[in-house]
């Protein structure tokens, strides 16, 4: 079974339960009348309970599952590098800590809503976006450098052509924000600023599902290893 094989149960589990993170906080929101139904922002879906609750809730266990996925990863570039050297530890070690801050990120979007603590919210979010973006283009330079002993060229060439569509979508997902002045959760065509907030939304959403099809790249690579808790007692006295 796919399931049994290594340990890509992590990152099989990572793009099933984000992708259900999104999906159904927007269910829910659009179920209550929330939010609209063409393209609201994701932390639209999560702004008011009960798709708040959830929104949280799920999305805190997508950090954490982010951050066991990217140190699987880190430890599985390590032992390779060992034996087949290629890439530099400090490019593996610069991916695994910006992946980090990319789950911090998304922790603070998790716990301070947008309609409530909106400067701690648009951090935590833009933290997100922007390292999640790094992570992937670095993860893409260790990829070409470990081939052809890593994974295949044809793999290596579906993660750089995914880390560059989310490089390309974050800078209107950011610069559009900037433009957008109403915080309303409900938008009309004739508001000044909805095209730059359908913008900013659309770009948004596609880095997001950026991200998640970019760890389902991980499901080959995770079942050539395990990883092993050891234990050893010291004895202080």
């Amino acid at each position: 079974m796919l399931f049994m094989e290594g340990i890509c149960f992590l990152p099989i589990f990572l793009v099933i339960w984000s992708s259900s993170t999104f999906i159904v906080s927007y269910l829910i929101a659009l179920f209550e009348h929330d939010v609209d139904v063409i393209f609201p922002y994701i932390s639209d879906t999560g702004a008011k309970p009960p798709e708040s609750c959830v929104f949280g809730l799920m999305t805190v266990i997508t950090a954490f599952a982010g951050m066991a996925t990217m140190y699987a990863r880190y430890k599985f570039v390590e032992k390779f590098n060992e034996k087949a050297g290629g890439v530099p530890p400090a490019l593996n070690q610069a991916a695994f800590w910006i992946g980090m801050l990319s789950c911090l990120g998304m922790c603070f979007v998790a716990t301070f809503q947008e309609t409530t603590i909106t400067a701690v919210h648009d951090a935590g979010a833009l933290l997100f976006f922007v390292s999640g973006v790094l992570y992937t283009i670095l993860q893409s330079i260790i990829s070409h450098k470990a081939f052809p002993y890593g994974c295949s060229l044809a793999l290596c060439r579906v993660r750089t052509g995914i880390a560059t569509i989310a490089f390309l979508a974050v800078f209107p997902t950011v610069v559009c924000a900037v433009f957008v002045t109403q915080t309303t959760l409900h938008r009309k065509t004739v508001d000044e600023d909805y095209v730059f907030h359908l913008v900013s939304a659309v770009s948004e959403w596609i880095v997001a599902f950026s991200f998640i099809f970019f760890f389902f790249t991980y499901i080959h690579d995770f079942k050539k290893f395990t990883l092993k808790l050891r234990t050893q007692f010291v004895d202080y006295s």
